[in-house]
Protein backbone atom coordinates (compact mmCIF):
# COMPACT_ATOMS: atom_id res chain seq x y z
CA UNK A 1 0.00 0.00 0.00
CA UNK A 2 1.64 3.21 -1.05
CA UNK A 3 1.36 6.25 1.12
CA UNK A 4 -2.16 7.66 0.02
CA UNK A 5 -3.78 4.41 -0.93
CA UNK A 6 -7.21 3.88 -0.08
CA UNK A 7 -8.14 1.12 1.91
CA UNK A 8 -11.74 -0.43 0.93
CA UNK A 9 -13.30 -2.30 3.75
CA UNK A 10 -16.33 -4.29 4.08
CA UNK A 11 -17.96 -4.89 7.28
CA UNK A 12 -21.34 -7.36 8.12
CA UNK A 13 -22.55 -7.53 11.95
CA UNK A 14 -25.58 -10.21 11.90
CA UNK A 15 -27.56 -12.10 14.82
CA UNK A 16 -29.50 -15.24 14.93
CA UNK A 17 -32.74 -13.82 16.98
CA UNK A 18 -32.14 -10.21 17.25
CA UNK A 19 -31.14 -10.17 19.78
CA UNK A 20 -29.58 -13.71 20.07
CA UNK A 21 -26.24 -15.63 19.19
CA UNK A 22 -23.98 -12.78 17.28
CA UNK A 23 -21.14 -12.51 15.24
CA UNK A 24 -19.12 -10.08 12.70
CA UNK A 25 -17.36 -9.67 9.82
CA UNK A 26 -14.69 -7.87 8.29
CA UNK A 27 -12.70 -7.99 4.60
CA UNK A 28 -9.76 -5.53 4.19
CA UNK A 29 -10.52 -5.72 0.34
CA UNK A 30 -7.14 -3.87 -0.11
CA UNK A 31 -4.79 -5.69 1.83
CA UNK A 32 -6.78 -8.99 1.26
CA UNK A 33 -6.92 -9.85 5.43
CA UNK A 34 -10.28 -11.29 6.77
CA UNK A 35 -11.51 -11.41 10.32
CA UNK A 36 -14.62 -13.39 11.84
CA UNK A 37 -15.39 -14.13 15.05
CA UNK A 38 -18.60 -14.33 17.57
CA UNK A 39 -19.24 -11.78 20.00
CA UNK A 40 -21.55 -13.43 22.27
CA UNK A 41 -25.77 -12.13 22.47
CA UNK A 42 -26.10 -8.94 20.57
CA UNK A 43 -28.80 -7.21 18.12
CA UNK A 44 -28.40 -6.98 14.52
CA UNK A 45 -27.35 -3.27 15.43
CA UNK A 46 -24.70 -3.95 18.08
CA UNK A 47 -23.09 -6.28 16.02
CA UNK A 48 -22.93 -3.92 12.98
CA UNK A 49 -20.84 -1.47 15.35
CA UNK A 50 -18.78 -4.15 16.46
CA UNK A 51 -18.15 -5.36 12.97
CA UNK A 52 -17.10 -1.49 11.84
CA UNK A 53 -14.73 -0.79 15.20
CA UNK A 54 -12.93 -4.14 14.69
CA UNK A 55 -12.23 -3.05 11.11
CA UNK A 56 -11.29 0.46 12.32
CA UNK A 57 -8.87 -1.67 14.95
CA UNK A 58 -7.32 -4.13 12.70
CA UNK A 59 -6.87 -1.86 10.01
CA UNK A 60 -4.83 0.26 12.31
CA UNK A 61 -3.02 -2.73 13.79
CA UNK A 62 -2.19 -4.15 10.20
CA UNK A 63 -1.14 -0.53 8.41
CA UNK A 64 0.99 0.51 11.96
CA UNK A 65 0.45 4.01 13.47
CA UNK A 66 2.44 6.24 10.78
CA UNK A 67 0.99 4.41 7.86
CA UNK A 68 -2.84 4.39 9.01
CA UNK A 69 -2.25 8.72 10.00
CA UNK A 70 -2.06 8.87 5.65
CA UNK A 71 -4.63 6.14 5.18
CA UNK A 72 -7.96 7.05 3.72
CA UNK A 73 -10.37 3.97 4.32
CA UNK A 74 -13.76 3.93 2.77
CA UNK A 75 -15.74 1.23 5.00
CA UNK A 76 -18.59 -0.29 2.91
CA UNK A 77 -21.82 -1.93 5.17
CA UNK A 78 -24.87 -2.88 3.97
CA UNK A 79 -26.52 -1.90 7.26
CA UNK A 80 -28.35 2.02 6.16
CA UNK A 81 -28.78 2.66 9.79
CA UNK A 82 -25.22 2.62 11.01
CA UNK A 83 -24.15 4.87 7.09
CA UNK A 84 -26.79 6.93 8.12
CA UNK A 85 -26.11 7.31 12.23
CA UNK A 86 -22.16 7.89 10.92
CA UNK A 87 -23.03 10.89 8.40
CA UNK A 88 -24.87 12.54 10.89
CA UNK A 89 -28.36 12.06 8.76
CA UNK A 90 -29.81 9.80 11.51
CA UNK A 91 -29.68 11.44 15.05
CA UNK A 92 -28.63 8.81 17.63
CA UNK A 93 -30.96 8.29 21.00
CA UNK A 94 -30.10 4.86 22.56
CA UNK A 95 -27.65 5.39 25.21
CA UNK A 96 -25.48 2.01 24.09
CA UNK A 97 -25.19 3.08 20.36
CA UNK A 98 -23.95 6.51 21.35
CA UNK A 99 -20.96 4.53 23.14
CA UNK A 100 -20.18 2.62 19.56
CA UNK A 101 -20.66 5.81 17.51
CA UNK A 102 -18.02 7.42 20.25
CA UNK A 103 -15.46 4.43 20.06
CA UNK A 104 -15.88 4.37 16.08
CA UNK A 105 -15.33 8.30 15.79
CA UNK A 106 -12.30 8.36 18.34
CA UNK A 107 -10.83 5.35 16.52
CA UNK A 108 -11.21 7.32 13.10
CA UNK A 109 -8.82 10.13 14.86
CA UNK A 110 -6.23 7.71 13.32
CA UNK A 111 -6.49 7.47 9.76
CA UNK A 112 -6.17 10.59 7.22
CA UNK A 113 -9.89 10.24 6.50
CA UNK A 114 -12.91 7.70 7.19
CA UNK A 115 -15.42 7.76 4.75
CA UNK A 116 -18.99 5.26 5.18
CA UNK A 117 -20.58 3.89 1.81
CA UNK A 118 -24.21 2.02 1.87
CA UNK A 119 -23.58 -0.93 0.02
CA UNK A 120 -26.64 -3.18 -1.63
CA UNK A 121 -26.13 -6.76 0.70
CA UNK A 122 -25.13 -8.39 -2.73
CA UNK A 123 -22.17 -6.67 -2.69
CA UNK A 124 -21.14 -7.59 0.93
CA UNK A 125 -20.86 -11.25 0.37
CA UNK A 126 -17.44 -11.53 1.66
CA UNK A 127 -18.19 -10.04 5.33
CA UNK A 128 -21.69 -11.46 5.63
CA UNK A 129 -19.89 -15.13 4.73
CA UNK A 130 -17.47 -14.31 7.57
CA UNK A 131 -20.54 -13.65 10.14
CA UNK A 132 -22.19 -17.05 8.60
CA UNK A 133 -19.39 -19.18 8.91
CA UNK A 134 -18.44 -17.70 12.31
CA UNK A 135 -21.94 -18.44 13.60
CA UNK A 136 -21.57 -21.97 12.03
CA UNK A 137 -18.39 -23.17 13.91
CA UNK A 138 -20.06 -21.72 17.40
CA UNK A 139 -23.03 -23.61 16.88
CA UNK A 140 -21.18 -26.68 16.14
CA UNK A 141 -18.57 -26.46 19.10
CA UNK A 142 -21.90 -25.73 21.26
CA UNK A 143 -23.35 -29.02 20.00
CA UNK A 144 -20.53 -30.96 20.96
CA UNK A 145 -19.90 -30.26 24.53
Amino acid sequence: MSNTEKLIIYTDGGSRGNPGPAAIGVWLETLDKSYGETIGTATNNDAEYQALILALKKSRAVLGRAKAKKATLECRLDSELIVKQMTHIYKITKENTQRYFMEVWNLMLYFKEVTFVHVPREQNKIADALVNKSLDAEGKQKSFL
